[in-house]
């Protein structure tokens, strides 16, 4: 079987990319054969499959979209692929993963947390009025005959607003390496890094692992990390081109010996293994892998609402779950799980929520779809 998946771009810390160096690795069957149409990817192993690398000319993000949506539906009709998954909204696909979620939905959460000025900016932004354009065509395409959601959440946000059959929707949410992120990190990791970050074993520690920071909620942890005990620590790893700025203001709130700023890490697993609890009061995340590992090592969860991984959580028993701008609810939370030992009974049920989407349980679950997709062909 011949498939294609389509991805504009390459980031390394991208949690798409991640997700997608996971299934091709879970997809790695004698009688499928891969091709990853991109613009910009690394390059892999001939054996686990190829790239087609399409790079029309473009100015400006709107331009560029559509430019390769362009160049990689040509790609699709030169290759004769059985089935094309596509991670951009395209009209030459057969599936589509919503691993970025509906973007009319995005746009509606963003507006919550932007002034008059700037609402009306994303309301005439040539980017945005094309991904519309481009979801709207998509999803009413007589090509596309299945569409992956990671989280219910994204499932019914489709329905609501696009009218898609639910019987096309098809939950899958993404794998975690439960071998590779486990609680036995606590033992490996958490003094060492610990001393190296001079913070004491029994002084709390939260992690926020992700890139976007005001997409993922920096800013609201930075509002109340004042209001902690001043013993509460926060690590936060991941990429932002703003990062100065809010490594300032954590130093004008006082906090900057309690707000570590570790930067993009190659390997997460140390810091897992160091923290207490996870943070995560994004804005919109369809499904987090960050927040899959995090459970997977036994860390609680504290998430907004508008994260598929809210789902997993059991309220006051492996996490909690919070509005993404509810401040005194957060306040609330993060208080609650300053208590190290709450945090560490908690962990056996952070665990039980992950442990059976793994990466074998993914690719299960993308080989039936296959199947029953070409058997309808």
């Amino acid at each position: 079987m011949k498939l294609a998946i389509i991805r504009q771009r390459y980031t390394p810390f991208g949690g798409a990319e991640r997700f997608l160096e996971r299934a091709l690795a879970a997809l790695r069957l004698d009688d499928l054969e891969i091709t990853v149409i991109a613009r910009d990817w690394p390059k892999g192993s001939q054996s686990e499959y190829q790239r087609v690398l399409v790079k029309p000319f473009a100015i400006g993000r709107a331009w560029r979209d559509a430019a390769f949506s362009r160049a990689a539906c040509r790609a699709v009709t030169q290759g004769q692929f059985d089935l094309v998954q596509s991670h951009e909204r395209l009209t030459c696909c057969d599936l589509f993963r919503a691993g970025d979620g509906v973007h009319r939905e995005w746009l509606t959460q963003r507006a919550r947390r932007r002034g008059l000025l700037t609402r009306a900016l994303d309301r005439l932004s040539p980017f945005h009025r094309r991904l519309l354009s481009a979801e709207q065509a998509m999803f009413s395409s007589p090509r596309l005959r299945a569409v992956i959601c990671n989280s219910r959440m994204v499932r019914d946000e489709i329905v609501r607003y696009y009218g898609v059959d639910p019987h096309r929707l098809h939950v899958i949410p993404n794998g975690v390496d439960t071998q590779v992120f486990h609680p036995g990190l606590r033992a490996l990791h958490r003094a060492a890094l610990r001393q190296k970050l001079g913070i004491a074993d029994d002084h709390p520690l939260f992690l926020f692992v992700g890139s976007g920071f005001e997409r993922k909620g920096v800013d609201l942890l930075l509002d109340v990390w004042p209001d902690l005990e001043q013993n509460v620590h926060l690590a936060l790893v991941g990429h932002d081109r703003r990062v100065d700025r809010y490594r300032r203001r954590a130093e004008s709130l006082g906090l900057a010996e309690r707000v570590h700023f570790a930067g993009p890490q190659q390997d997460v697993g140390p810091w897992y293994g160091a923290a207490d609890a996870f943070v995560l009061p994004t804005l919109y995340d369809p499904l987090p892998n960050a927040a899959l590992e995090a459970l997977s090592c036994g860390l609680p969860l504290l998430t907004s609402g508008k994260s598929g991984a809210a789902e997993l959580i059991e309220d006051g028993i492996n996490g909690d779950v919070r509005d993404a701008l509810d401040r005194n609810g957060w306040r609330e939370i993060l208080r609650a799980w300053s208590d190290q030992g709450r945090c560490a009974a908690a962990g056996g049920h952070a665990r039980q929520a992950v442990e059976s989407l793994t990466l074998d349980a993914m690719q299960d679950r993308f080989q039936t779809l296959y199947t029953q997709l070409l058997s309808r062909s």
